[in-house]
């Protein structure tokens, strides 16, 4: 810990946000915020106002601050990280924390520094940026300063990214716009057209946990889902098999495979060698899908597996990186 305050590293995703210190993961919630509209006041965060969605009043607006991995709402997404600081850190007014955020590889220049303006006007006395998948390798315990080259596929909420990384930095790398959601909401509007029944972003989120397949599976799973009719717009049941939502998946679950294939395409033939040779690390919430290690490995030719901790690997490699900072400078975004 620092003499002025505590180090963290926070993986600021669309649908989570991860704190870490020392290694370990402090607090972990719902990136979702509730807004009384008319006084544009906060009435709730985290898994309060997750719970709200699909449930609140015309007065009251749930929102996810961070889209696609980046900041939509500035004022939202500050005051959000200023909350979860405090939480994690106590009242800041003498001993404020340091902080590394990671940042999407794909994020421009004007997204990094809105990220890294929001955490210092959060209350952090330092703020530091770090991009996801060399974080995510750094905190699955992989040998980043060697120049034997990692793989990591990290598949998140909003965006998913992979990179090859060595000698502390990323040497190629590929990022792409789909993640956990994009799957959700595939799920959503295949059960609107097969079944005529609207469901909410949570139903299928939980249909795709439940019954959910990266793989053809041998013995058909299914759940009851209950939902509204898209017609008469009355409560209506039906059941939805592993197949329908197998099949609703795999357009976005090949855009998430696209994004290895890339990097693995333009990486230089040693260290191609060496991916292939140590295999691939998946992290994110999008490697808890059933059979995604096979479907990995299936596709891009290349032996998967899933990290030890796939949700807080990021946050846990940020809080690393803070460490070590002065080894990890040169190869960190600049703002």
């Amino acid at each position: 810990m620092a003499l002025l305050g505590k180090d963290i590293g926070i993986d600021l995703g669309t649908v989570n946000v991860i704190v870490s210190e020392g290694g370990d993961v402090v607090l972990h919630e719902p990136c979702v915020v509730a807004i009384r509209v008319d006084e544009q006041k906060i009435v709730s965060i985290g898994q309060e106002a997750r719970e709200m969605f699909g449930r609140s009043p015309e007065s009251i607006e749930v929102m996810r601050p961070i889209q696609d991995g980046v900041i939509a709402d500035y004022e939202v997404t500050e005051r959000m990280l200023h909350y979860f600081l405090t939480k994690v850190c106590g009242p800041m007014r003498l001993f404020k924390p340091r902080v590394m955020l990671s940042v999407p590889y794909g994020a421009t220049s004007v997204e990094s520094r809105a990220v890294h303006e929001a955490a210092k006007e959060a209350g952090s006395r330092e703020a530091y940026l770090i991009h996801e998948p060399l974080a995510a390798a750094i905190g699955s315990g992989l040998p980043v300063g060697t120049p034997a080259g990692n793989m990591v596929l990290d598949i998140g909420g909003g965006a998913t990214e992979s990179a090859i990384v060595a000698l502390n930095g990323i040497v190629i790398a590929h990022s792409a716009r789909v993640g956990g959601m994009t799957l959700d909401q595939a799920i959503v509007n295949y059960v609107r057209k097969k079944y005529g029944i609207v469901i909410g972003e949570m139903t299928a989120e939980e249909i795709k946990i439940r019954i959910g397949s990266a793989v053809g599976l041998d013995e058909a799973l299914a759940v009851e889902i209950q939902g509204r009719d898209h017609i008469s717009g009355l409560p209506r049941d039906a059941i939805v098999t592993s197949d329908d939502v197998f099949e609703a998946i795999e357009e976005p679950l090949e855009s998430i495979l696209a994004v290895a294939k890339a990097v693995l395409e333009k990486t230089p033939p040693e260290l191609a060698s060496d991916a292939i040779d140590r295999g691939i690390v998946l992290c994110g919430g999008g490697s808890y899908l059933r059979g995604m290690e096979q479907r990995v490995s299936e596709s891009v030719g290349v032996p998967a597996y899933i990290t030890d901790n796939p949700i807080g690997c990021v946050s846990i490699g940020a809080s690393r990186a803070l460490e070590m900072y002065e080894i990890m400078r040169p190869h960190l975004p600049r703002v």
